[in-house]
């Protein structure tokens, strides 16, 4: 982080904020609903630029709360200045469109913890903290939850995500739904990350014209252009790690089972997962405990027992790097971009100076070889997941099975296909039950070639704490006619076990960010944390956006 920013930025943001900005002018005033892309020009971009820096720019969690206990400022106010910034800059400005809508109840509830704080006290770190949710995270109040799509508009869910309910537990303000890639981006393999119907396209804060990547673009996008001040995403595989990545942020993907999925808008029950998007590790840490608990309504926790942490910031330590093995997986994951493997190079001469015993290489067996096969798997659950989460919506929906959501896009194919169709949706609807002995065999053979004979065997053979490769390659020009342009990335591995992965931001290449990841087995958080936090703090890698139109 620049060294201007600990200086006066920091003070006057602890001391000025109650004099910044004026209030937005009541509840009607916050919902931003569904808007098409808008094209803001570099006179826009110019003219936002010129307004001034803003005042909570990259404040982290620990930054908010000694404020607010110190009485410059109020959960109420913090909140405000969030919903000044995004006006002026996600529907207005450079126009983001990193958020779908905002809760109309934000200040009464930030408010209501203002009043809570005098009379007893904070429930914890995050009283008060304005939190953005990914649009397929079910929160029972007036924001609606859609997964992006116009077939679930109006959709207000009858109870809380897990997720949701433990946010609102521990203090937070429920701030916004961010805008994604559709469905999580499982509709069409030719779509272009972070496109909804509802909220059209993300863009990157970065560079206006780059893509955000998906499909946890908006909670990325719009953390990293401090719209809030912390963010959830989902990832099935590469949708929080990537967008992180694209967007300069830090992402943390956990296990599968430490975070619970129920209330959330499913793609696989054996890969999902929510988890944080955050500016810094610490921050990214504090929200993981308040996510991470075990629920009844998702099974999957209860492989949890004895692995969940009730503070994850515990385990941050600025020289977490000495002593730690950690494995380079080249194979597959260096070589198809050189700005990336230059970034990657040099991480790597940090983690040797830091004390880190480097094993390069540590190739992970059998990555690459099993990529069909998860595909596979992420078809046939997604069709028994989706029906089964429709099946909890209440009378009004007008879907109950993906058949229902294709023929309504069928239906309205001139709002919500107008750029790419729903191939891989049909290819889901074709499949059979979970009995069915491919997806049987597809599953037995993810689970085989990724863990035991895969991250497991390696980190076996070479005694490692972590295994380590660049994220993936810079964001590309989003692409609206030919989709994605993806040349890279390292995310399957960790994802197809269900075993963590922390990406955090390792330079720049033309201005765009580039992360680096460090993944490990099955509920090694604490030392993913440890390692990740120790290379965040010696780096300082993550600044934040400057809203560019394009590249020179």
């Amino acid at each position: 982080m620049p060294e201007h920013r600990e200086g006066l930025d920091r003070r006057a943001f602890l001391g000025h904020a109650a004099v910044v900005g004026a209030a937005m002018a009541g509840n009607a005033r916050l919902h931003v609903g569904a808007a098409a892309p808008s094209d803001a020009g570099p006179s826009a971009a110019r003219a936002w630029a010129a307004s001034g820096p803003f005042v909570l720019e990259e404040a982290t969690i620990v930054e908010l709360q000694a404020g607010m206990s110190a009485g410059r400022y109020t959960a109420r106010r913090i909140t405000e200045l969030y919903l000044e910034r995004i006006a002026a800059m996600d529907r207005t400005g450079p126009t983001l469109h990193s958020l779908i809508e905002l809760n109309p109840d934000a200040l009464a509830v930030a408010e209501k913890l203002d009043r809570e704080r005098g009379a007893k006290g904070t429930r914890g770190p995050l009283h008060g903290i304005p939190v953005i949710l990914k649009d397929n995270i079910d929160t029972a109040d007036r924001m609606t939850t859609t997964a992006g799509s116009l077939a679930l508009q109006g959709s207000i869910p009858t109870r809380d995500a897990h997720v949701a309910a433990r946010l609102r537990r521990a203090g937070a303000v429920l701030l916004a739904k961010a805008n994604m890639s559709e469905w999580a981006n499982i509709r069409s393999s030719r779509s272009s990350s972070g496109w909804s119907a509802r909220g059209g396209q993300c863009r990157n804060p970065f560079v206006l014209d780059r893509n955000p990547c998906g499909s946890s673009s908006g909670s990325a996008a719009a953390v990293s252009a401090n719209f809030g001040a912390v963010a959830v995403g989902t990832e099935t595989d590469g949708s929080i790690v990537c967008p992180a990545s694209a967007n300069g942020v830090v992402g943390i993907k956990p296990t599968v089972g430490l975070v619970s999925r129920a209330g959330i808008i499913p793609i696989s029950h054996t890969q999902d997962t929510a988890g944080p998007l955050c500016r810094t590790v610490a921050d990214a840490a504090a929200l993981l405990s308040a996510l991470a608990g075990a629920d009844p309504r998702d099974g999957a926790t209860a492989a949890a027992a004895g692995h969940v942490e009730t503070d994850y910031t515990k385990f941050l330590d600025k020289g977490g790097l000495r002593g730690a093995r950690i494995g380079v997986a080249r194979e597959k994951f260096f070589g198809y971009n050189g700005a990336t493997d230059h970034l990657a190079e040099a991480a790597l001469g940090v983690l040797r100076r830091e004390g880190a015993v480097v094993v390069d290489p540590a190739d992970i067996p059998n990555a690459g070889t099993y990529d069909d096969a998860e595909l596979e798997v992420l078809l046939f659950e997604l069709k028994a997941g989706l029906a089964a989460y429709l099946g909890t919506l209440g009378p009004g929906v007008r879907v109950r099975s993906l058949a229902d959501v294709i023929a309504f896009n069928e239906r309205h194919r001139d709002r919500e296909m107008p750029y790419f169709g729903q191939e891989l949706f049909l290819e889901a609807q074709a499949k059979g039950p979970l009995t069915t002995p491919a997806y049987r065999k597809a599953l037995e053979t993810c689970r085989r070639l990724s863990r035991g004979s895969g991250i497991d065997a390696v980190m076996d053979r070479h005694t490692l704490d972590a295994i380590v490769a660049p994220t993936g390659n810079p964001a590309w020009p989003t692409d609206l006619v030919n989709g994605d342009h993806f040349t890279g990335s390292s995310s399957t591995p960790a994802a197809v076990a269900g075993y963590p992965s922390v990406s955090v931001p390792m330079g720049y290449a033309w201005g765009l960010p580039v992360n680096i990841s460090f993944f490990g087995r099955a509920w090694s958080e604490p030392t993913l944390l440890r390692i990740a936090y120790a290379f965040e703090q010696i780096t300082m890698h993550r600044k934040p956006p400057r809203f560019l139109p394009t590249l020179a």
